[in-house]
Order: C-alpha cells, then structure tokens, then sequence
C-alpha cells in the first residue's frame, strides 16, 4: 500500500492567487508558510500574536496539517511581521480586497509517495503517458476531520446541542468559550455557537455540503448516468438548489429523504450568516501537467521506491483524491 504524509515535507502545497496591490490599501499581504499546523489553528495563533480578532484575517483555503503549506493571508490594517515555531509569514504588500474562502485560483503540489515497488511505478507511468488524467471531483477526507460534516449537519437539522456537544468533543480551540458561555447562560446553545468564529462554523456547514456531494457523485457514477468522457455538474446542496436534469434529480431526493431534511433546511434563521445558497461543482477534473520529477530509493521504507510528483488542481479540488484515483484503477 502506498503511503503519504509520512513527513511533513512529503506534501508540498502552493497557492496560486493573483494579488492586487495598492499602497494605499487597507489590507496587508503576508504569504503564510507552516508545517505541523492546519490553517485555521494557524490563524488564530496569529491573532492572539497580534491582538487583533481572527474576522480582521482572511484566507482561501484550509491546508493540511501534516504538510509544508504555503498561502496568501490578508490583515486588516496590519503591517507587522512575527514569529511562531513552524510559522512563517513575508510581507507582500498592500490591497483594498481581503483574501476569501475561494478566492485563490488553485494549489500546485509536489508529492513524495513511498512505500512503492517497480510494477506499481510502470502501471503509473503507463496510465500518465497514455493520456491526460480524468478523476472524479469527490472531496477529501480532510474535509471531513474531526467530526465536521456531523456538526455541520447538527447545525442544518437545528439540532444545537448536539452540534456543541460534537465541537466540545473535538477539543476545539474554542472549548473554554464555550464553556463559559454555557455557565453564564444555561442552554444558550444558539449564543455558544456564536462564541465560535463564522468562518469555522460555514466550514461546518460546508463539509456537509461536501458529503451529500460525494453521495450524490457516487450514485450517479454507479448507476452510470455520468459518463466519463463528459465533464458535468453535480448540485452542492443549498436552499436555493434547482436540479434540472431529472436522473440527478431522483437521487438527490432520495439522499434528502435519508438524511430527513430539505433545501430549505439550509437557511439558519437563528445565525443567518451561515445559510448556504447552494452551489455547482464539476463531477470529474482534466489533470494535463502531472509530471512525474524523480524516482528513488525510499528511505523511510525498507526495499521500497519512491516516487516526487507534481501536479496542479483548481481551487476546492483534492490532491488525496486524485492519488487515491491512480492507485485505485
């Protein structure tokens, strides 16, 4: 079985963002290196560094955790450069627009997979060479951590309690809010969400999103009304989700009815801010500029190969998908 991650370096992520400077902006650029921290912890430990509240710090995308990361950050009104064990942030210059969840174009990569023998290498070679890569657009597992799509889907259902109950099980760095919350306000589940900083509780509702996703491309890879030599769409489920194509319609009905919700339950009357309208996202990607940089002895594993890939995907698609993809066919 191939292997990933083993070490931190063995996962390379780049942002691709195209900035717009203005000296007179509001906004500082930082270009964000980390290792040993995803980006939200890494967020906030730059706003207690710097004082400031974490909504004045904007960024695209979550990175991983086990990995070198590199990413575009705005401030709000900042301009100072700090430390932090693992962290290291480059003033880039100044802006008017803050940097959003999507915002960046994409991410390259560069991937050390290990644990490999040579037939497993030839098979690879041979499929790249052959022609460009189509996988499908699931989401990752690590959009899913530590429980995500369950709080997220908590929050759907109304279901508060159990949504902070999940978040406290997770040891989520907002446990202690919570808390105190929860002392001063018994049972104000709705007011200790709101302890919690918007943009993680969307990413609650937005992993959700995700795994009615993966069911609904599975499904329909499955019951083969995608074919693989189209690109089409598959619905992220919001309350203003409208299904035209009835064979995709069939099994998001049935999904709902599953999961005892339906669009509209995506509305948050009680935090209106993290009602999701829906979206698009396309059920298979065209990968052109995988290369294949180096094989070479592993030295993590013993009689085994290695292989430094190096690819890029647009924004919101997985590097963890499309190796499993390879591996898998």
């Amino acid at each position: 079985m191939y292997k990933i991650k083993q070490i931190p370096e063995d996962f390379i992520v780049k942002e691709m963002n195209n900035l717009e400077l203005d000296d007179n902006g509001i906004y500082s650029y930082f270009s964000l290196k980390k290792k040993n921290y995803n980006t939200l912890r890494a967020i906030k430990i730059i706003s207690e560094k710097l004082k400031i509240p974490e909504k004045n710090i904007g960024f695209a995308g979550n990175k991983d955790k086990n990995a070198v990361t590199e990413q575009f950050i705005s401030i709000k009104n900042g301009n100072k450069n700090i430390e932090i064990k693992d962290i290291e942030l480059k003033f880039l210059g100044k802006g008017n627009k803050e940097v959003f969840l999507g915002s960046h174009k994409g991410n390259e990569f560069i991937i050390t997979i290990r644990n490999l023998d040579n037939n497993k290498i030839k098979s690879i070679e041979k499929r790249i060479n052959e022609s460009k890569i189509l996988m499908p657009n699931y989401f990752g597992p690590q959009r899913f951590s530590n429980s995500n799509n369950l709080i997220g889907e908590n929050i759907v259902k109304k279901d508060f309690k159990k949504a902070i109950e999940l978040i406290i099980n997770t040891n989520s760095d907002y446990n202690e809010k919570i808390k105190q919350h929860l002392e001063k306000q018994k049972n104000d589940y709705i007011g200790a969400l709101k302890t919690i900083p918007s943009k993680l509780l969307k990413l609650y509702i937005h992993s959700y999103q995700s795994l009615l996703f993966n069911n609904i491309l599975e499904q329909s890879i499955n019951n083969k009304n995608i074919e693989k030599n189209t690109i089409e769409i598959i619905p992220l489920i919001g309350f203003g989700t409208e299904i035209e194509n009835n064979e995709t319609k069939i099994i998001v009905d049935k999904i709902l009815e599953k999961e005892n919700i339906g669009f509209r339950d995506f509305i948050i009357k009680q935090i209106p801010e993290l009602s999701v309208e829906g979206d698009e996202r396309k059920a298979f990607i065209k990968i052109s500029d995988f290369k294949i940089i180096k094989q070479e002895k592993d030295e993590l594993n013993k009689n085994k190969e290695k292989l430094i890939i190096k690819f890029s995907l647009p924004k919101g698609c997985y590097a963890t998908v499309l190796i499993d993809f390879l591996f898998k066919n």
